[in-house]
C-alpha cells in the first residue's frame, strides 16, 4: 500500500463533487429546520390559546400545524440519510483509492440511493408548502366573507 502524493490529490479532486453536494444538503437542513422551528412557535401559541378558552379555528390550525409537522420531519430524515451517505461515499472514494478496494459499485449504489433520499426530501418540502399554502387559502376566503 503505497500512497502517491499524486493519488491523493487525485481522490481529493473526486471527492470535490459530493462535498459540494454535502454543502447543499447542509443548506437545505437549515431551511428544514428553520421551518419546523416556524411550526413549533406557532403550535405554542395556539396551545397558549386554547388553554385559555376552547377555539375551533385554533384546534383546525393545530391539526394543519400536526401535518406540516410530520412532513418537515419526513423532509428532515430524507435529507438527514442522503447527508450521511454522502459522506459514507467521500469515505469510500478514499477506501477505494488508498486501499485498491473494488467499492466503485457500492459509491454508485450509495450515490443512487442519496439522490433518491434527496428527491424524497424535496417532495416532502413541496408537499408542507402546498398544505401551507392550502391553509392560507382558506384562511383568506374565510376572512373575505
Amino acid at each position: 500500500m503505497n500512497i502517491q502524493t499524486n493519488d491523493i490529490g487525485h481522490v481529493i479532486q473526486l471527492a470535490i463533487a459530493p462535498v459540494f453536494l454535502l454543502t447543499g444538503v447542509a443548506t437545505k437542513l437549515t431551511v428544514l429546520m428553520n421551518r419546523l422551528a416556524r411550526i413549533i412557535d406557532r403550535t405554542r401559541v395556539l396551545k397558549d390559546e386554547l388553554r385559555k378558552a376552547p377555539n375551533e379555528e385554533c384546534s383546525e390550525e393545530l391539526d394543519v400545524l400536526y401535518t406540516r409537522w410530520q412532513l418537515i420531519n419526513y423532509a428532515l430524515t430524507a435529507s438527514t440519510a442522503c447527508g450521511f451517505l454522502i459522506c459514507v461515499i467521500i469515505a469510500f472514494l478514499f477506501l477505494d483509492d488508498t486501499a485498491n478496494l473494488p467499492l466503485d459499485r457500492y459509491i454508485a449504489g450509495m450515490f443512487v440511493l442519496a439522490m433518491v433520499a434527496l428527491i424524497a426530501s424535496f417532495i416532502f418540502l413541496l408537499r408542507e408548502v402546498f398544505v401551507s399554502f392550502r391553509y392560507m387559502r382558506m384562511h383568506l376566503h374565510d376572512t373575505a366573507r
